[in-house]
């Protein structure tokens, strides 16, 4: 007979034991899927992305893949809504423009080539097999998925949401008075750097965050979003 204290050392089983194991397996397969998407999508482009590819790269079968995630583009949704699923927030620096400025150098270093990966938190590239990054692929596909589309809605939505806390702090600070509109303050603060870097594909600048950042500053101490 197992004693107590024995006891956790022995198999499980049972159906919560089941589910548990289940889940388990679930959890890596979903892993293993969404890390081969994103690796083939800035290897190769939208267009060479495959639920048979994907399955190979991923060491999964493919039935498994069009079991669960169908097509193309329930994979891409897939890939972004665990990118959303964490626990990301903006720093708190303590003061506006500095707060503002490390939100700008995460988008900065997502969208410069060959910077990092914005959609684990923030990436970058044409993904066109030419050594981009996977924030401007994820960008360029949702342009040809509607699931994609979607799906990159709701992920910047979610990072819009969370970044709101950056003009609440500087109202709480007394930066900023009550009333401020904190998606016109972060629009206007990031969109230089997706006008310079994903649109015109100027050359990096490293002092672009700063300076995007202290005018939006500015103008929110001048009441322009209030």
């Amino acid at each position: 007979m197992t004693s107590p204290e024995n006891a956790s050392d022995l198999p499980e089983s049972g159906p919560e034991a089941a589910r548990r194991r289940t889940g388990g397996r679930s959890a890596r397969v979903r892993s293993q899927v969404v890390e081969a998407v994103g690796t083939l999508l800035v290897e190769s482009g939208y267009d060479a992305l495959t639920v048979d590819a994907v399955a190979e790269r991923a060491g999964v079968h493919r039935t498994t893949v069009y079991r669960r995630w169908r097509d193309v583009g329930g994979l891409l949704a897939d890939l972004l809504d665990a990118a959303a699923d964490d626990g990301w927030r903006p720093a708190d620096t303590g003061s506006l423009e500095d707060d503002l400025t490390a939100l700008n150098q995460e988008v900065y270093e997502a969208l410069r080539p060959g910077g990092a990966d914005a959609a684990d938190g923030s990436g970058s590239g044409s993904g066109s097999g030419s050594g981009g990054n996977l924030t401007t692929a994820l960008i360029a596909a949702s342009f040809r998925s509607a699931q994609a589309a979607g799906a990159l809605t709701r992920f910047w939505e979610g990072r819009y949401a969370r970044s709101a806390q950056v003009s609440d702090r500087a109202v709480e600070r007394g930066e900023l008075r009550p009333g401020v509109d904190a998606r016109a303050l972060l629009v206007t603060a990031t969109a230089p750097l997706y006008q310079e870097l994903l649109l015109l594909r100027s050359a990096p600048d490293p002092e672009l965050p700063r300076r995007a950042a202290r005018a939006a500053c500015a103008a929110a101490r001048a009441g322009v979003f209030h």
